[in-house]
């Protein structure tokens, strides 16, 4: 293991600037989160995730307002931000358990 350091060694050796944006990121990532927090958080604009999703700067505004879409729209949406979307239902009795096909495109792989 020699050469490896640990990661709050790589964390206090950023600049100021960068460790004061990781934090935001990582305090972001720790707590529940809105679509126009979490798009914040991983630092795009509405105009960027519009241009990847192929849409209009106005539809994102409305996406995020939403408090109710299409999963595959969901998908789309944390996709387009490099995320992966998981839906896990939980019961008190038991592990959670991760649902799979939810919210998939015909032709997209299961």
């Amino acid at each position: 293991m020699a050469g490896r350091q640990s990661f709050g060694v790589l964390r206090s050796s950023l600049p100021p600037e960068a460790s004061a944006e990781a934090e935001a990121i990582t305090d972001a990532l720790d707590r529940d989160l809105s679509l126009a927090d979490l798009r914040r958080a991983r630092a795009m604009t509405q105009d960027q995730l519009a241009s990847d999703l192929q849409i209009g700067q106005a539809s994102i505004a409305k996406l995020e307002r939403r408090t109710d879409m299409y999963l595959s729209t969901l998908r789309r949406f944390v996709e387009a931000m490099g995320g992966e979307l998981d839906i896990t239902a939980r019961f008190p009795d038991q592990p959670p358990v991760r649902l799979r096909g939810l919210g998939e495109i015909a032709g997209d792989k299961p």
